[in-house]
Formats: structure tokens, sequence, C-alpha cells
């Protein structure tokens, strides 16, 4: 009998790199829930599924590879009649690849790996897997179907496409599995992208991505179908784990969901809110920290960083610890209480002039005929992170630093002071974008959670009396486009300059960002938002003389 519509169930999951127990388990839960509640002819998980994405250097331990076909053998004895593709890597003769793997009735029945491996940006593939050769074509319930991983739907040139490969063969469904990770605008890239190649094969595409945070990077789901003319017909959830039914009708290659849609998240702020929730509830949670520890300023920093966790992880496992000085005004002393109220988080206050007078008294002698200097006003954090290590360490919280990209990329921060901690959220996010982060938090709210005096005040780090940021850095409004420019564009100092910055601004900026490369190497691990996020994305080499202004 011919069979005239093909049923695919895309099970968005979020794995955990090296929970291949739990990954396993939670593949085949979902495999059987979408066998149980919607009877589809194949169930397909995003790439890596059963490994988690990136392994990276796992995959040189033969241990983890050993492991790992006994987890793939574990999920193989529990599928029955309905397909399952699942994404994991694969040893074969010595060699690992990044495969799809196609499995019924308890046997693998055939096993694609990925041909073109990116090496780019976040990725290192080519460190691990070798390039695979296989066609990809596969048949079920008798339908001609072509299978492709991540990158190799990006390729551009057709002539090397898997994809227009497959089409050409009679493929009736494209299934793209992928472990795409997230920063913001990328759900518009891969939306374009998606319809180039429906518009080269006039094949209906069915991609089904990863969600969750794996150290720096989060994955945002959004799994999709698009029928044969390119329109989106099936969107999945954004940034949270998800089942979607797709029907595709193999005589005009039409796509439909069998429920109504729920309403896409928000591009811009609010999905750059949800990655950074998410981002930091599994860092938190994967990692097995009960608790997180955020010392609270005043500022605006500190209370976004503090705002969010709450929200990813509950008020009851934050402590905000507010740490004043003499240099502590009133108003961030009451804003920093006034916050920690707002959210219900426990409070904590540690004065800190006592413990800095007596670091100054032992090094009087040391210091002596000189000025002070930013020495003096370092010892400040410093003794903050001391104070928020140890309870740390007491208590097995997790320090979460508040510094943002924009004082990250010129160094507006000490090194061993407010750098020191667990896990820096606000890495990626401007000054600009933290402002926009902590507006939004309140209007979701309905309420100012974040004082408005906080978003009102002159950005401060109170190191000394009557300081102000603007006094070290340009405006920051001014600032984060020039880093947008020289960080996440590449563009040099005669660029910027025809962009009509001020020549001596410039040559300020880019001075600040190449002498802090060290400070930034020594930093905690941060959540990437932005195209260009330092650490993965951008590596620069801390020993260099190479100066792009005059």
């Amino acid at each position: 009998m011919k069979l005239d519509q093909l049923k695919v169930a895309i099970c968005q999951i979020n794995s955990t790199v090296g929970d291949l127990s739990g990954n396993s388990r939670k593949i085949i839960e979902y495999y059987l829930k979408s066998v149980e509640d919607y009877s589809p002819d194949m169930v397909v998980f995003p790439e890596c599924a059963l490994s988690g994405y990136p392994p990276e250097d796992l995959l040189l331990k033969s241990g983890f590879m050993n492991a790992l076909a006994k987890s793939l053998d574990s999920v193989r004895k529990e599928v029955g009649r309905t397909l399952a593709v699942v994404g994991t890597p694969m040893m074969k003769e010595g060699r690992r690849f990044n495969s799809a793997v196609g499995i019924q009735n308890g046997k693998i029945l055939w096993a694609y790996s990925k041909r073109i491996l990116p090496n780019y940006g976040v990725f290192d593939e080519k460190r691990y897997f070798t390039p695979g050769s296989d066609l990809g074509l596969f048949r079920v319930q008798g339908v001609p179907a072509g299978i492709s991983i991540c990158e190799d739907i990006w390729e551009d040139d057709m002539r090397l496409s898997p994809c227009m490969a497959q089409a050409k063969r009679g493929a009736k469904i494209l299934i793209n599995i992928s472990a795409s990770p997230f920063h913001s605008g990328k759900f518009g890239v891969r939306y374009d992208l998606l319809k180039r190649r429906v518009a080269a094969v006039k094949t209906p595409v069915i991609y089904a991505n990863c969600v969750g945070g794996q150290d720096e990077l989060v994955y945002d789901g959004r799994s999709m179908a698009m029928d044969a003319k390119g329109q989106l017909r099936v969107l999945a959830s954004s940034f949270e784990e998800d089942i979607r039914i797709v029907h595709i009708d193999l005589a005009n290659g039409q796509v439909k969901s069998i429920w109504r849609e729920k309403a896409a998240l928000p591009l811009g702020v609010p999905e750059i809110h949800q990655a950074l929730v998410l981002g930091t509830r599994d860092y938190v949670n994967k990692n097995r920290f009960k608790s997180a520890l955020v010392g609270l300023s005043g500022g605006v920093d500190s209370a976004l960083v503090a705002a969010l966790a709450a929200e990813a992880i509950g008020r009851d496992r934050v402590i905000g610890v507010t740490l004043p000085s003499k240099f502590s005004s009133e108003e961030t002393r009451g804003d920093a209480e006034k916050l920690a109220r707002n959210l219900g988080i426990q409070f904590l206050k540690i004065p800190i002039q006592k413990i800095n007078r007596a670091f100054l008294d032992e090094l009087a002698p040391f210091l002596k005929g000189r000025k002070p200097d930013v020495t003096e006003e370092n010892l400040q954090p410093r003794i903050r992170a001391t104070i928020l290590m140890a309870l740390s360490n007491r208590y097995g919280h997790l320090v979460l630093t508040t510094g943002n990209k924009s004082e990250i990329a010129a160094g507006y921060c000490t090194l061993y002071g407010d750098t020191a901690g667990g896990f820096a959220m606000l890495k990626d996010a401007s000054k600009g974008m933290v402002y926009s982060l902590a507006r939004y938090v309140n209007k979701m709210a309905g309420r100012p959670v974040i004082p408005a005096s906080t978003l009102s005040r002159a950005p401060t780090a109170e190191l000394k009396f009557r300081q102000k940021d603007q006094d070290t850095l340009p405006p920051y409004p001014v600032l984060d486009k020039i880093l947008d420019g020289y960080v996440e564009e590449d563009l040099g100092y005669d660029d910027l300059i025809r962009k009509g910055f001020d020549k001596e601004t410039v040559k300020k900026v880019i001075r600040m960002v190449d002498s802090s490369e060290y400070k930034r190497r020594q930093s905690p691990p941060g959540i990437k938002i932005s195209p260009k996020a330092f650490g993965r994305d951008r590596r620069m080499p801390v020993t260099n003389l190479f100066s792009d202004s005059p």
C-alpha cells in the first residue's frame, strides 16, 4: 500500500555532556512517550543527543567512547517498530565520527556520519572527527528520506551539499539533526538558511535542534519544519524541552502540525533574558551546586545577576551579600538591601572597612613614598572576593561574578577581585544590554524589582569618593559601539575612524582592550549571547606586541 502521509516526532531534549546513563534514559523516555501518545512513523533526536554537545576532549578518552557504545546499545534494546534517529559520536575502524544512527526493532539499521565538519567560532570538530562519506539516504515506511547533521545543511556550495544530493536521488523529506548554539539573532539566521535550502531542493525539511546550557553555550531549541514551498509550518518551544509532531503530505510536500503552535518568543531582549536564565540554571544544576552567591553593590550589574539567578534556580537558593566600605554611599547600600527584599532572597551584610584598614596598615611600609592609586582601590574588590570565596568554600555556594562585557573588554575590572568567582553570567552582555535586561525584568514582574534609583544612578565602582565609571571610560553608549566594531566585527583603527568615532577615544579603547587579554584569560566562563564572545569565539594571544592603533 502506497503511503500518502508521513508522521515525524521531533524530540527536542536537553542532554548533559558526559551523563551517558541520564541521556540514554531521556532518549528512551521521549521515544516511548512519542510512540505511545502520537504513533509517529519516525522519532528524531538532536545531534550528539547521547553524548551531549560538545563533548570536547572526552572524545579522546577510550573509556568514554566505550561507555558511549554501551549506552547506545541500551537505547537500541528499547526501540521497537517505530524508527528512531539518534545523534551520537561513534568509533569505526579506529576513527571517530559524528553520527546519526537509525534504530528499529532493536537493531541498528544504518549510521550516517557528518560530512561537513565545522572548525570556526565555537566549533572544533576537525580536532576530533573524521568526515563521513555516506550519501545519507534511508527509508522510513518505504519512503525515501535524507539525513544530515548540523553543518551539512549550512554548506552553501550545492555541489558539496548532502541535502542536494539526497533530493536529486529522490528523497521525499530531509531531516537535519543539530546542536546549534544560541546567540542574539541566530533564529533568523537559521530560518533564512532553511528557506534557501528548501528553495534549492524543493523538499520539506525537518530541523531538530537541542536545548539547554553547556558551559558558555546555550542551545535555544526552536526546532522547526518547512514545507516544500519554504513556509514555516512547525516551530518548537524556545529554551525548553519539547515534542513536536509533524505531518508531511508526500504528494505535494505540505507540512502541518497536529496542534496549534505556541506563540514564538520575541527576539532581542526577551530571548537573551531566557538564554541567561537557562544557561545559569543548567550551569548550577548540572554542576550540582546547591546555591548561588552574589555580591550586591547596589549597582545595576549585581542587581540583574541576582534577579536572573533567583528566576533561574529559585529565590531560596540565592544569597545576596553586601560588602560596604567607607566609599559606599547610603543610596547604594539601601538599594542592595531593597533589591534583596524585593527578590525575597537571603541577605548578608559584611562591612570590609576594618579588614581594608588592616591591609593598608600592614602594607604601609612597602607602599610608602608614592601617592595612593589603584593599588589601594583594588584592595577592596580583592577583599570582597576573599570573603565571597570563603563563604563559597564553607557552604558550597557558586559565586556568580557580576562584570559585563563592556567592562571586561576594556579591562575595567580587578583581577582576583570582581573577576573572581565560578560563573560570569553577564560576560557577553554589554552595559547597554544590562540596562535593557534590567528594565525587562521589571516589566515582566510588573513592579520595580530592581530599584528605579539603581537604574537612574550614574555607574560607579565606589572604590574612592565621588568616583564614576565615566572618569576612566568613555560614556557607555560610545564605548559599546566602538567595542562592537573592534571586538565583534574585527574592525581596525582606520575602519572605526571612518565610522566617525573620535581618534583619541578609539585609540584609548583599543589600547584598553588589547592590554587586558591576560585578565580575560583568567576570568570564569560566561554565557554566550552575541555572535562573537570572549573565550570560545575570540581567541587572542596574551603575549602580543601587535597594535592596530597608532
